[in-house]
């Protein structure tokens, strides 16, 4: 009896957390819909009482967001796989394969985890300065294909699996790569999964990083638009909320077809332990 009392608690706590999270898309997309004179109205009106879609047209107008979607798709695609790609050939090096200083090498690798995001904005813009592609699409894709805590994760979840493993393989023939490729990456999926979705909702929040290596607008992404639109269309809070709901929903989607994979994903880490 108590222990159902307990799970009744749990769920009552969580349900009214989830609803609590909730709240800010809804009144997102509810702010988004309606006509500017119920916008702020005391004390709020959550549903409008007609639906104006012509707020996303005018959003659409305000701003070539056609050519901030693709910067932002492209973006997030190419350094989002560069990221996968990267930290599993690097997390299985460091698990599997024997060189010489590789334990220091990944301590050193860790260590760049303690030092803050800022701190690197200066040497890596004299760096793409150098390079020439300032704004061009490498200059937001390289950057953002590197992460040290994807290395980690991956590596962690790669050392979990019996070594005995790769050895059997290796005397059947198997490359490493081939290793790499048939048997550890199809074992840790949901991990690769969960990874996949936090580098993509990352990099397509990434703000700063464009803003300082773009200047053109036909280079911006959705966030740096976002932004820009705010000082273009001045205090229109139903077409920011449309702008917003347009650059959120992408994501929401990416969440909703991954989330049997990042369930799964989590269920592993937490028993891993």
């Amino acid at each position: 009896m108590r222990g159902d009392l307990t799970k009744l608690i749990i769920y009552l706590l969580l349900g009214t957390g989830g609803i609590f999270m909730l709240l800010p898309f809804v009144w997102m997309i509810m702010t988004s819909l309606k006509p500017s004179s119920e916008v702020m109205l005391l004390p709020p009106k959550w549903i409008p009482s007609r639906l104006m879609w012509q707020n996303y047209a005018d959003m659409w107008g305000a701003a070539p967001f056609s050519r901030y979607l693709w910067n932002s798709i492209m973006v997030t695609s190419f350094s989002t796989l560069g990221s996968v790609i990267i930290s599993i050939l690097a997390a299985f090096a460091f698990a599997r394969l024997s060189f010489y200083g590789r334990d220091v090498l990944f301590t050193l690798l860790l260590s760049a985890m303690m030092v803050p995001s800022e701190m690197l904005l200066i040497p890596n813009f004299v760096t793409i300065t150098k390079l020439g592609w300032i704004d061009r699409y490498e200059a937001m894709i390289v950057p953002l294909s590197i992460s040290v805590f994807s290395i980690y994760l991956l590596r962690q979840h790669f050392e979990s699996i019996p070594a005995h493993y790769y050895y059997a393989a290796r005397v059947d023939g198997y490359s490493p790569f081939g290793y790499l490729r048939r048997v550890m990456v199809p074992l840790i999926k949901p991990v690769i999964a969960t990874m996949i979705l936090m580098k993509a909702i990352g990099n397509w929040n990434a703000y700063l990083w464009p803003l300082l290596v773009t200047n053109s607008v036909e280079m911006r992404t959705l966030q740096v638009g976002l932004v820009s639109l705010m000082t273009e269309i001045g205090v229109n809070y139903e077409r920011l909320m449309a702008a917003s709901t347009f650059v959120v929903f992408p994501m929401l989607l990416c969440y909703v077809f991954l989330r049997k994979y990042i369930i799964e994903g989590v269920s592993q880490g937490g028993l891993k332990g």
